[in-house]
């Protein structure tokens, strides 16, 4: 049967500023490790830590841009209406210096502070 998600649980994200991250499936809203998506809310100005996750991650931008930097110092600018998939193992840095920005991200497997592997800052 079919199973309805009312709400997505809000979780804390990293950066230097708030972040709005709405989980609707994942380790946190559905206790599932398999897949997580979650709608992303970030204001203008927002940056978090270089990471190089255990997951792949697809990411679909609504609204702004979001801006990735790459370990080989490459810049790419995601705009409203475009995709990126980032590979397990690459590392990647993610912004919105420009604008507020709102985009959907599927990570698989799920998300986890565990597998991320953030950079110390």
């Amino acid at each position: 049967m079919p199973q309805i998600i009312e709400s997505p649980s809000v979780i804390e994200a990293a950066g230097n500023m708030p972040k709005i991250i709405e989980e609707y499936f994942g380790r946190v809203n559905t206790n599932s490790d398999t897949v997580s998506i979650a709608r992303m809310k970030s204001p203008k100005g927002w940056i978090e830590p270089g990471q190089k996750p255990e997951f792949d991650e697809y990411t679909i931008v609504l609204k702004g841009v979001l801006q990735i930097l790459c370990e080989s110092a490459k810049i790419i600018k995601v705009k409203a209406g475009s995709a990126v998939l980032t590979k397990k193992g690459e590392w990647v840095k993610y912004s919105t210096p420009d604008e507020d920005t709102e985009y959907i991200a599927v990570c698989l497997p799920a998300f986890s502070s565990d597998t991320v592997n953030r950079d110390i800052e």
